[in-house]
């Protein structure tokens, strides 16, 4: 019997950065008004005064930067690099309210003026069993134990009586000469530098 592995999904907050000033500014000061009276978000961190204060530093840099004061462009790139590091902040914040809320994170995200990004996130893998190319086989795939493990291998016709099969370094194996449309149960347990771990709980599949 294969057990699924499937997929969730975590709705990620995604910043889209602006390679240029006065488009960080707009992008900044778009957050900064999505938040503003927003329910969602009771106390914004960092607070939405000091990321005010940091797009308004920046905007009064990239004056003194375009009109080539001395010492100008240092300034507006450091303003430029606090401003950012405050938005990432406040992507993590928003990320934290989004979690809480999955069933409304998408919109709780957005409504920051953030964009949204799903990224797939891989259940842990269980010990499943599955037909193999040949008639009378069957691979078996388990959980990695460890980075440095071994895994020993049985299979029973009767649930009482199990027959071992050649151990592996790898946490698959393929079990062959096995009698066509049968049932067999299989187990596994995995060897690490700890010792030897309990069998796993077994689980059928009806041979092909």
């Amino acid at each position: 019997m294969t057990t699924p592995i499937n997929s969730v999904h975590r709705t990620v907050a995604s910043l889209k950065l602006p390679g240029t000033v006065p488009a960080l500014i707009t992008y900044a000061q778009g957050i900064v008004k999505g938040m503003t009276g927003n329910t969602a978000f009771p106390t914004p961190s960092p607070s939405l005064p000091t990321v005010t204060a940091a797009i308004n530093d920046l905007q009064t840099a990239e004056t003194a930067a375009l009109a080539r004061t001395k010492g100008a462009v240092a300034t507006r790139n450091e303003k430029r690099i606090a401003l950012a590091s405050l938005l990432q902040l406040q992507r993590a914040y928003i990320q934290s309210v989004a979690d809480a809320a999955a069933e409304n994170a998408p919109s709780i995200i957005q409504s920051a003026g953030i964009a949204v990004r799903k990224t797939p996130v891989r259940a842990p893998r269980v010990f499943e069993a599955k037909a193999g190319a040949l008639s009378g086989t069957v691979k078996l795939v388990a959980p990695a134990a460890a980075r440095r493990a071994s895994y020993d291998w049985e299979y029973s016709i009767d649930g009482k009586t199990w027959v071992a099969v050649p151990g592996t370094l790898q946490a698959r194996t393929t079990v062959a000469g096995l009698t066509p449309v049968s049932t067999v149960q299989f187990r596994y347990c995995a060897v690490t530098q700890t010792g030897q771990g309990d069998w796993s709980a077994p689980v059928s599949l009806l041979v092909k």
